[in-house]
């Protein structure tokens, strides 16, 4: 088999095994849940075995589907770096990638992760532009650039889009804020709290939260501050104006040290978003270069992120 289609083939089949349904690991690639009960059948088919027991509301692992996961993930590792190794070895890359990036994340997570990456391949050059806003970040720019980190959901099928990380968002407030205004119970409770929010191209799942088992949208009853950025928005929460909704890549730090805290997340951190961290190219063979630095990236975002790991006692007495 295709060293490339086993990754993917693994990848995917552990992914169900974390998310416990076909939607959830379809949301995490470019595929479709009855397409990804294929390839799932197509895998129990050439093992002779079955590894999940399918029902209308989960899919569970049987004991021979935890047992191959085991050896999967040791294969996935070693498949890893036997690549790595291979290109390291065979031919020492060289030569320029241009990147585009959200400022935000490219400064907290991707710049620290290229300056590790041109540590180790000193041929290789980086032209990172940090944008502000999100209007280059749909991969306009592909042809100029080699890769556009996108953040949200994926608006051109006709890109290839490489998932480095999922997201993940938490509402958080800061003690000070709490300490004057109580702690909500519950997303109902949120109307009557002062909030910080986007004032134009509010992510899609911001605000959303499960209630009575329906994805409801509900926002703070007065908004404090609104804004178009971020970080604006992260440091008027530290700063007590209110209750935001951030990614855990932005606030994961700030709720580790106790700065924000996280409210709803009794049982430990949201689940993913149906979107994720993805870096997008154009189709047709990426450059080795770039496919280095993009299996870099997989391996040092995922599959659960650094600043997701921080939290990992989130909820726990």
């Amino acid at each position: 088999m295709n060293p490339d289609v086993l990754t993917q083939q693994l990848d995917l089949f552990l992914d169900v095994l974390d998310s416990g349904s076909f939607s959830a690991a379809a949301r995490r690639h470019p595929l479709t849940p009855s397409a990804v009960a294929r390839r799932i059948d197509a895998l129990e088919k050439a093992l002779g075995t079955n590894l999940f027991v399918r029902s209308t509301h989960a899919v569970k692992a049987t004991p021979a589907g935890l047992a191959f996961a085991e050896r999967a993930k040791r294969v996935l590792a070693e498949l890893r770096l036997a690549r790595a190794e291979a290109v390291s070895l065979s031919s020492a890359p060289e030569g320029l990638i241009r990147i585009d990036a959200p400022a935000p994340f490219g400064r907290r997570h991707l710049a620290p992760a290229i300056a590790e990456f041109l540590s180790a391949y000193p041929g290789v050059d980086v032209q990172l532009r940090l944008i502000d806003s999100f209007i280059d970040l749909e991969g306009g720019n592909l042809g100029q650039v080699d890769l556009v980190l996108r953040i949200g959901p994926l608006a051109d099928t006709r890109l290839v889009a490489t998932p480095l990380a999922p997201m993940v968002r938490v509402l958080c407030a800061s003690p000070d804020y709490l300490r004057r205004r109580g702690v909500p119970r519950h997303p109902r409770e949120l109307t009557d709290h002062e909030g910080l929010d986007w004032d134009a191209l509010a992510p899609p799942y911001a605000w959303r939260f499960e209630v009575d088992g329906k994805l409801q949208h509900i926002r703070p009853g007065r908004l404090r501050m609104t804004a178009n950025n971020a970080e604006a928005l992260l440091f008027s929460a530290l700063g007590g104006l209110g209750i935001a909704h951030l990614p855990t890549w932005l606030i994961s730090e700030y709720l580790v040290r106790g700065e924000l805290v996280p409210l709803f997340c009794e049982g430990g951190l949201p689940a993913p978003e149906p979107s994720g961290i993805y870096a997008l190219r154009l189709e047709g063979e990426a450059s080795s270069r770039s496919r280095l630095l993009l299996e870099f990236l997989r391996n040092r975002f995922g599959p659960v992120p650094p600043w997701d790991l921080a939290l990992s006692d989130l909820g726990r007495a």
